[in-house]
């Protein structure tokens, strides 16, 4: 189902005609109203009659983390805070949190955005969605929530830290799809399995974001719950999720261009990429009253596509996440992502998604040990056994990264498992001093 065939299905044409005339809009409109932007552009020799169009979008300063810390908190609200109705925040564990600020239209706009990614993903007002989400600063819970209600399903605001409670409801419930983290998704499941109650749920659908997964993980999950997986993207100093979703082909997120401008640069040149090309994925704010940003760079390493989806969609696909320039592991020369680790665990049996990676240096050089939480059905005290898993680990790693890396098999839930954003990476170089 599409949810708003008029702006989905747009021709090209029309949504670059569009796009041009948003983005001389929101220029104008930051430029007059936000100081922090005004400088940008002035340092560059720009004033807003200077861009006319999409043609211009590349004269146009980057927006950065660090912007966003050196404006915090309201540096770059666009109205004055009595227009504000709502912060949300990110959860990230090192500086200033990224704010995100709405007003009444920004969220009404955002709804509208999540409805569009839920219908992308066959969820209708038929439907009733459990949304494991944290609620609170995370824009995760009250983005899906909101984008629930607004589709006109019927909402159980579940959020994360009781699996045991979320299960009940799930069943008592007769929940038929659910949001979250596909970390959770999977914990989830395994509680599921352990309690032997996999056949009483009735579960369709799953809407998950809020960090980057494998299309491997994705068949685990469909196998292990007989779903339907859909990947949702979005960012907190955006908007939060309802940036982008994937359709049931799979062929990319399809984002919503009439708000959210895309681009993809190299991120060691800055210049712009042409389509198919990969690199660093930017977005500008369109439509946004409360904060809108200016080519953010969103640190996502990806391409995009243009063509027509087998759906009827017309706006551009974010294909498939290979990692992010921020979270890239230099180790002995090798550029490593972990989404590269984990593919290659997900395709080993008697493992489970659940890794740590732990970066050192030893004599002054990297080394790299994997953590691998083995499944209870594999798990064994015969050593020939985990010697053999180990093994089969240890290469399906060499393969996919290139390195030699030390394999630490542990045993079942021996490694914590995230309700919120997983974590997959120690790396005790930057504890060192230069």
């Amino acid at each position: 189902m599409i949810w708003n065939e008029t702006k989905e299905c747009m021709s090209r044409d029309e949504i670059e005609t569009l796009q041009s005339a948003r983005l001389v809009k929101v220029v104008n409109k930051v430029y007059h109203n936000v100081e922090y932007y005004r400088k940008k552009m002035q340092e560059k020799g720009l004033e807003p009659g200077d861009i006319k169009g999409l043609e211009d979008l590349s004269k146009l300063p980057f927006t950065t983390y660090e912007d966003l810390n050196k404006a915090y908190p309201f540096g770059l609200a666009a109205v004055p805070v009595s227009e504000l109705v709502r912060v949300h925040a990110s959860s990230g564990t090192t500086g200033k949190p990224k704010i995100g600020v709405y007003t009444r239209h920004d969220i009404d706009t955002w709804a509208e955005c999540v409805a569009r990614c839920l219908s992308t993903a066959g969820i209708t007002r038929d439907d009733i969605i459990q949304i494991g989400y944290g609620y609170g600063l995370f824009t995760g819970g009250l983005g899906a929530h909101y984008g629930a209600e607004y589709l006109g399903a019927l909402v159980i605001p579940m959020s994360t830290g009781n699996t045991k409670k979320l299960i009940d409801m799930m069943i008592d419930c007769k929940a038929t799809a659910i949001a979250c983290t596909p970390s959770y998704l999977l914990h989830v499941a395994e509680d599921l399995e352990k309690l032997g109650l996999i056949d009483q749920i009735h579960l369709k659908t799953a809407i998950c974001g809020a960090e980057p997964w494998t299309d491997e993980m994705r068949d685990q999950m469909e196998a292990r719950l007989h779903i339907k997986a859909y990947d949702i993207y979005g960012l907190t100093e955006i908007c939060g999720p309802g940036v982008a979703c994937d359709c049931e082909y799979h062929r990319g997120l399809h984002i919503w261009e009439d708000h959210f401008l895309p681009e993809i640069i190299n991120p060691v040149t800055f210049e712009q990429q042409p389509g198919g090309s990969d690199g660093e994925l930017v977005i500008t704010n369109l439509t946004k009253e409360g904060m809108p940003l200016i080519r953010y760079r969103t640190k996502d390493l990806t391409s995009l596509e243009y063509d027509r989806c087998e759906c009827g969609r017309t706006m551009a696909r974010i294909q498939r996440f290979k990692g992010r320039s921020d979270d890239m592991l230099i180790i002995r020369g090798v550029n490593v992502f972990p989404s590269q680790v984990e593919a290659a665990l997900l395709t080993v049996e008697g493992t489970t998604p659940h890794y740590m990676m732990v970066v050192d240096r030893v004599d002054n050089e990297d080394t790299l040990e994997v953590q691998v939480e083995v499944a209870e059905n594999a798990f064994t005290d015969e050593v020939k056994s985990l010697e053999k898993l180990s093994a089969a680990v240890h290469a399906k790693l060499k393969s996919a990264i290139g390195l030699n890396a030390k394999v630490k098999l542990v045993e079942p839930n021996g490694l914590e498992h995230f309700d919120g954003k997983s974590k997959h990476v120690t790396d005790k170089r930057k504890l060192y001093k230069q």
